[in-house]
């Protein structure tokens, strides 16, 4: 066969391609496939400092985190940046009707703001960080998830959007050696972060002592834990707290917690990435629950 038999593809062979690649973009703005990683640096990339931040200002970008946060009644919108193409495909009106202003730029004017690395699709949104919330406003949630020094905001952006798909009322970290609300963790999260309470607290084991005066069991999850998660709820209010992707938990968590569970695995794998084991355990949380 021909090199050359490329070039007589015909226009309707075109247009199929075109439709994969909409469905492929369409899957990744809903986190169902990861986003390719970069097979080599971007041109300057290794030139590209970030621009300095003030306490108050966050970037978001992507277009389904962006939709997501300015469908967010909570969310504090600063200015939205975008090319012609993206904001066609955001749909969310005309820029005359929205209630704050619309940049249209070009792909490298956001990259100077976000880097040549950030898989931005277009679309860039200043915002405020999301208001605080306290432990005390979850009284009525009967499923919570606690993250004992996550440090991976890709990770944490998972665990987030599997707590939204698994109904938990909200996400609690540590201020220290947790991410902070970024344009990473949000776009990690493909929406998430708009759904969920993302509690940062000072000190984890006060947090959880809160959490038993409040009615919660909390069952940390420990690969040598004495008995199966599945086997250690009890009562009507969980809260499931997950360690660091080395360390796992501390020891002053895992004595705090009501109870140590694992997660029996029968392959000779033992251990999970903690996004995962969240999910896994959400679910079989949720299954409790519903009895």
């Amino acid at each position: 066969m021909s090199k050359d038999n490329t070039k007589d593809k015909s226009p309707r062979d075109s247009h199929y391609a075109t439709l994969r690649r909409q469905v492929r973009d369409a899957m990744r703005e809903r986190g169902e496939i990861p986003t390719p990683a970069p097979q080599r640096k971007r041109k300057g990339a290794g030139d590209w400092t970030p621009p300095p931040l003030a306490a108050e200002q966050v970037f978001l970008y992507g277009l389904h985190t962006v939709r997501a946060a300015i469908s967010n009644p909570a969310r504090q919108l600063i200015r939205l940046s975008v090319t012609q193409n993206a904001f066609a495909r955001l749909e969310i009106g005309h820029p005359d009707t929205l209630s704050f202003p619309v940049d249209f730029v070009s792909p490298h004017d956001i990259e100077k703001i976000l880097g040549p690395e950030a898989i931005h699709q277009g679309v860039m949104l200043e915002t405020r960080p999301l208001p605080v919330r306290r432990l005390d406003a979850l009284k009525d949630s009967p499923l919570l998830l606690v993250l004992d020094q996550v440090t991976d905001p890709h990770n944490v952006g998972a665990i987030m959007r599997s707590a939204v798909a698994f109904n938990a009322g909200a996400l609690i970290t540590t201020q220290r050696h947790s991410p902070t609300e970024s344009g990473v963790l949000a776009k990690s999260a493909s929406g998430a972060l708009e759904m969920i309470p993302y509690i940062q607290i000072t000190n984890l084991a006060d947090a959880i002592n809160e959490l038993h005066e409040l009615g919660f069991q909390t069952i940390g999850l420990d690969s040598e834990g004495p008995q199966p998660l599945e086997g250690t709820f009890s009562g009507d209010k969980i809260a499931l707290v997950l360690g660091s992707e080395g360390k796992g938990l501390r020891q002053k968590t895992r004595d705090t917690v009501t109870a140590l569970a694992r997660l029996d695995m029968p392959g000779e794998i033992k251990s999970l990435n903690v996004s995962n084991a969240a999910a896994i355990a959400l679910y079989a949380a949720g299954l409790h629950l519903k009895r």
